[in-house]
């Protein structure tokens, strides 16, 4: 890619997703409805959603050599995703998420990983190429559905560069210490930010606390995601509540995805980081009003309407 872009890296899927009326209970087969086979994937959806937003955007990340791979890749390719840097993995089947979503917008997944955690430790070396060879201007937003080791590699590659780094911890389980100063912007949702600090997010203070403990790990920015929507912006500058509109949820799936490419776009356009968030905060809202997770995803104009009606930010001071 010629000119400046959002970097994605991070998983690439399929998506299988049915909506039910319940969770199901143990042994029990429980009949769906809406099945939606379509691409997902932190990174891929991150993707899309810069090129819905007019951005253009590079993909990094490994799929397998199956026939699923295509369908992984064809609303990338549709859309302008650069895929120069999608590698197919040999005798790897492409990640496969399975989705439940019910009344409530509520999902539950099964991620199988598959060829997202396929990289071989050479790879690192290849992908810390692709980030320094990426032209000035670009913005790095990386998830944990890949290996610990290519997250690393790009992240000290875009920090030798200078280019912002968005981390969406998930999962949070392979998150890392040494991570913290490698970033610019972490993304945690509650149970993320829960597992990451100990601290119950239950409210805007409770996210301002779990916010402040990831602060001291040597990140400069927390974007502590709330559970209905929202964000608390922490820096050792202060703190923003941006709040979400409230809107009829229909499917949670993927807000999380448009949150961290928002904020990856809003970067890129040299947007300050709390009108970032709030751009972030719009993209997720927008996002969960439709089925589905690339398929829900705002044009620019959907996402500027949405921005006109969220709640002003209330900001308060550093401690």
């Amino acid at each position: 890619m010629s000119g400046a872009c959002v970097i994605s890296l991070g998983s690439i899927n399929v998506d299988f997703q049915v909506r039910t009326d319940r969770w199901p209970d143990a042994g029990e087969t429980l009949l769906g409805h809406d099945f939606l086979m379509t691409g997902g994937g932190k990174g891929a959806n991150v993707a899309i959603l810069a090129r819905r937003l007019g951005v253009p955007a590079m993909l990094i990340g490994r799929v397998g050599d199956d026939v699923l791979a295509g369908e992984a890749l064809r609303p990338l390719r549709e859309a302008g995703v650069d895929l120069e840097h999608v590698w197919k993995t040999t005798g790897w089947a492409t990640a496969v998420s399975m989705i439940v979503v019910r009344p409530d917008g509520r999902k539950t997944i099964i991620l199988a990983a598959n060829a997202n955690d396929s990289w071989p430790e050479t790879d690192a070396n290849a992908v810390a190429k692709v980030v320094n060879n990426a032209p000035s201007g670009s913005v790095l937003v990386v998830d944990l559905e890949v290996p610990r080791f290519i997250v690393r590699a790009a992240a000290e590659a875009a920090r030798r560069r200078s280019l912002p780094v968005v981390l969406d911890p998930s999962p949070a389980d392979r998150m890392e210490d040494d991570l913290y100063e490698l970033i610019d912007v972490i993304t945690p949702n509650p149970s993320e930010g829960r597992l990451l600090t100990g601290v119950g997010i239950e409210s805007p203070d409770d996210a301002e606390r779990a916010a402040r403990t990831l602060l001291e790990r040597g990140v400069p920015a927390v974007c502590q995601k709330l559970a209905g929507g929202g964000c608390m912006v922490v820096t050792e500058d202060g703190n923003h509540h941006v709040a979400a509109e409230d809107v009829d949820v229909v499917d949670t799936t993927g807000a999380g995805d448009a949150f961290a490419g928002a904020m990856g776009v809003a970067l890129f356009e040299g947007q300050a980081l709390v009108d970032a968030a709030r751009f972030a905060v719009a993209a997720a809202t927008a996002a969960v009003t439709t089925y589905g997770s690339q398929e829900a995803y705002p044009s620019r104009d959907e996402l500027d309407r949405m921005l006109s009606r969220l709640p002003p930010i209330v900001s308060g001071d550093g401690r």
